[in-house]
């Protein structure tokens, strides 16, 4: 009788045990890099004793992902510090933890004559993301401060989807393509030339430090009350990335999931992939941050960052 009591009560302290564990509502956009990320994430998570569990919710795209976090329908997803801040603005909790500072880049056909911003000048450019995209605000940031040209005036601009741009100009229909960091590494592979991106961009603009583009978000409040959870989940996540990029059997598992059939493209796409990892996040590239944010508040007239003119307190976590 005393065994079956004990036997019970160890039944019900494993299972007081894992109903205890935080319950993270990934939001994960169909084809991104956290989708890529999954199956180790997974494996790494099913060997250790950890302190959540996940619970995947994929996402159409970056829009849907936003609308499920401000919903309340998942606790985090993918998206990038400039929207964090805007919302704190206006008064949310949102904060931001670093992803990746993989940024796009602006790339030429190999035998295309234009070799620095100036031959620019009347060419019909590609830019993915609309008029509002980081990386072409702050292209014509460097434009203005380098050559005193105005960039926006002074190319015929086509704005795309990242899969169109790299169509229009395999096809000769663009001179120059302004791309996703992904979308670039594909037609560099090709042999087109990349003239600049967007780490050269900022150091064109004086920031040496590295910037994080892209990362988690999720409410301050939420992660405050389940942080043992979240540092766990954050760090299993470096894990995952370190996986893909040091075990190669890893990476073959996880192809078809880039959808990238050519081994040529697919080893610049896991070499740029794996450049992309956050290596230090401290002091100076919050401030590096802050700098940028400055910029993309004055090209944009405040239509990306709102009207703050600086970086709200506790954007990033």
């Amino acid at each position: 009788m005393k065994g079956k009591v004990l036997l019970l009560s160890l039944l019900l302290s494993v299972s007081s045990f894992a109903a205890e564990k935080t319950i993270i509502r990934l939001g994960v956009q169909v084809g991104g890099t956290v989708e890529w990320e999954l199956p180790a994430l997974q494996e790494a998570l099913a060997a250790k004793s950890a302190d959540f569990e996940l619970d995947i919710h994929r996402v159409a795209n970056i829009e849907a992902g936003k609308a499920a976090l401000q919903s309340g329908a998942v606790d985090i997803i993918i998206s990038d510090w400039i929207w964090v801040s805007g919302l704190r603005e206006k008064g949310t909790d949102f904060t931001f933890y670093p992803y990746s500072d993989m940024s796009g880049a602006l790339v030429v056909p190999s035998t295309s004559n234009i070799r620095s911003l100036l031959d620019l000048n009347g060419k019909r450019l590609g830019i993915a993301g609309g008029e509002l995209d980081k990386n072409w605000l702050l292209l014509q940031t460097l434009a203005k401060q380098q050559h005193n040209i105005d960039l926006d005036a002074s190319v015929e601009k086509v704005f795309a989807t990242p899969p169109l741009i790299n169509e229009q100009i395999k096809q000769g229909q663009l001179d120059a393509a302004l791309n996703y960091w992904h979308f670039a590494t594909r037609l560099e592979a090709e042999g087109y030339r990349t003239l600049i991106d967007g780490r050269s961009i900022l150091q064109g603009l004086g920031i040496q430090e590295s910037v994080a583009n892209l990362g988690y978000v999720f409410k301050q409040s939420w992660a405050d009350q389940h942080k043992p959870a979240v540092r766990q989940f954050i760090e299993l996540g470096k894990q995952a990335r370190q996986t893909l990029c040091s075990v190669d059997a890893a990476w073959q598992k996880i192809l078809p999931l880039t959808k990238v059939v050519d081994e040529k493209i697919q080893k610049h796409l896991r070499q740029n992939y794996c450049t992309g990892n956050v290596e230090q996040w401290g002091e100076a590239q919050k401030k590096a941050a802050a700098k940028v944010y400055v910029l993309l508040h004055k090209q944009s007239k405040q239509a990306l960052t709102g009207q703050s003119a600086e970086l709200q307190p506790g954007t990033f976590w």
